[in-house]
């Protein structure tokens, strides 16, 4: 069958259209409108990252950040498998292949880390508390719809890295990844300014004319500036 250029282009555009409906709807597949979770870049010693370091160098810290979304993700893997979609399991088990050599790395500069600064064999028990409580610190059921919304999107991204570089994706992302820890609604259900200004008129005789019509002038209705309503 011969293809003329005006319906190859027609079929390339109708392609097209598909893919971007299938790219929405898998973006809107546990929300109508994904809540926003984002967050400035860290170095990894911020508060609320992960757990302190005390001396640690630069190196160290960056470890503990790239061991900190390795365990998110680890729980993401566990906690989000009623939604098979998300592929966290899949997508985890390869960012341990691909991803290999920087995770391995990390993972002995978090060891040397506790030989320095713990005394004698106690290192091994300070790194496995350490790990533990890592993992214990992703733990969440209220906000799980968003954690492994975003967990599988932080899953792709570090697919997608080029071997080395995962740790631009912690940087980048971790306090994302923290703050989807906090439960929150739909960004659909969200309050918007138009409705948290909306309020209801007294109901006064003075404030209303014998047709029912409500009289400005004589009952100004509040704003939500003056009635302690937070505009988002």
């Amino acid at each position: 069958m011969r293809f003329r250029p005006h319906r190859l282009l027609a079929l390339g555009a109708f392609f097209a259209l598909v893919g971007g409906l299938d790219a929405a709807s898998a973006s809107a597949y546990l929300f109508w409108e994904k809540p926003n979770f984002s967050g400035a870049p860290v170095k990894g010693d911020e508060p609320g990252i992960g757990l302190p370091l005390a001396g640690a160098t630069e190196k160290e810290i960056r470890a503990s950040l790239l061991w900190n979304m390795r365990a998110g993700l680890n729980v993401a893997a566990l906690q989000c498998q009623f939604s098979p979609a998300l592929m966290t399991v899949a997508n985890y088990n390869d960012i341990l292949k691909h991803h290999a050599v920087e995770l391995n790395d990390a993972y002995q500069t978090l060891s040397a880390y506790f030989k320095r600064t713990t005394k004698g064999a106690r290192w091994q028990v300070a790194l496995d508390q350490y790990t533990t409580r890592t993992y214990n610190g992703f733990s969440t059921m209220h906000a799980q719809i968003g954690f492994c919304d975003t967990a599988a999107s932080i899953g792709r991204e570090a697919i997608a890295r080029p071997k080395g570089s995962l740790y631009l994706t912690a940087q980048n992302r971790m306090r994302e990844f923290r703050n989807s820890l906090v439960p929150t609604r739909d960004g659909l259900f969200t309050e918007r300014p138009y409705l948290a200004a909306r309020v209801l008129p007294p109901f006064d005789k003075k404030c209303w004319d014998r047709k029912n019509r409500y009289r400005d002038k004589k009952c100004p209705l509040p704003t939500a500036a003056n009635t302690g309503l937070a505009l988002r």
